[in-house]
């Protein structure tokens, strides 16, 4: 699928593709930082028929809740194509030494191999967080690698 992007000078960018049924569908992000999601008219795709303002909240909601299925049916094809790969999702207890701390904090790769590719909160998921990420006691995060260095990132977690 293609997605072309249009700036729109003194308002932001367009994020624009064509769905398999035909329909125009986009996001427009504001220098703002509000986001509308646009749908075209399927008898003229110059003409919005429905436009839907997104506060932050709102984006990352929706963004959450298409893509976490996503990504774990691209975790799901991963652990079949390559043997000895696991996924696992561990939660961030109030005990956790790394609640309320950056997720770097706990060095899982330096210390196991293994790598956090999401961090699930509350109804949104934050695909490949960088080491500042701070996680909060309720967090669930999904971790590849090995069956070995995937238990020890749960004894880390939990801290063991």
């Amino acid at each position: 699928m293609e997605i072309e992007q249009t700036a729109l000078p003194g308002i932001g960018l367009r994020h624009e593709f064509t769905t398999s049924s035909g329909r125009r569908v986009a996001v427009v992000s504001h220098r703002t930082g509000r986001r509308d999601l646009v749908i075209y008219d399927p008898h003229d795709p110059d003409q919005a028929c429905e436009t839907v303002t997104l506060n932050d909240d709102e984006a990352d909601a929706l963004a959450g809740l298409l893509g976490a299925p996503r990504i774990i049916r691209r975790l799901d094809d991963l652990h079949r194509e390559v043997e000895g790969l696991v996924s696992e999702k561990l939660p961030i207890g109030t005990e956790s030494p790394y609640a309320g701390r950056p997720m770097g904090d706990a060095q899982v790769r330096t210390r196991t191999g293994a790598s956090i590719v999401a961090v699930v909160r509350k109804a949104q998921i934050v695909a490949s967080p960088a080491p500042g990420f701070v996680l909060d006691a309720g967090d669930v995060v999904v971790v590849v690698g090995s069956a070995d260095s995937v238990q020890a990132v749960a004894g880390i977690l939990a801290g063991g």
